[in-house]
C-alpha cells in the first residue's frame, strides 16, 4: 500500500513539474532558455560519458541563428 502511495505522489509530482515547465516556456521564454542552457552546459563536457553528452544535447536549447552560416550579415535576409 505504502508502494503505492509513493508512486502516486510520483507521477503528481511530475505532472506539476511538467506543468509548471510548460507555463515558465510560454510566459518567460527568455528565462526557460537560460535555465535550459545551465543545465545543458555540464552536461556536455569532453570527460562526461557518452550518454550524458547526448542527453546534455536534448536539454540544450536549439540555437538562435535562422539563415544561412548564421555567423554575419553578408548574406542578406532570409526570403
Amino acid at each position: 500500500m505504502i508502494a503505492g502511495l509513493v508512486l502516486q505522489y510520483v507521477v503528481i509530482a511530475v505532472a506539476v513539474a511538467l506543468s509548471a515547465w510548460a507555463v515558465l516556456a510560454a510566459q518567460a521564454p527568455a528565462l526557460a532558455r537560460a535555465l535550459r542552457l545551465r543545465l545543458a552546459v555540464p552536461l556536455v563536457r569532453p570527460t562526461r560519458s557518452r550518454w550524458v553528452r547526448a542527453l546534455g544535447r536534448r536539454i540544450a536549447p536549439p540555437s538562435v541563428h535562422v539563415g544561412g552560416c548564421g555567423s554575419c550579415e553578408r548574406c542578406g535576409p532570409p526570403e
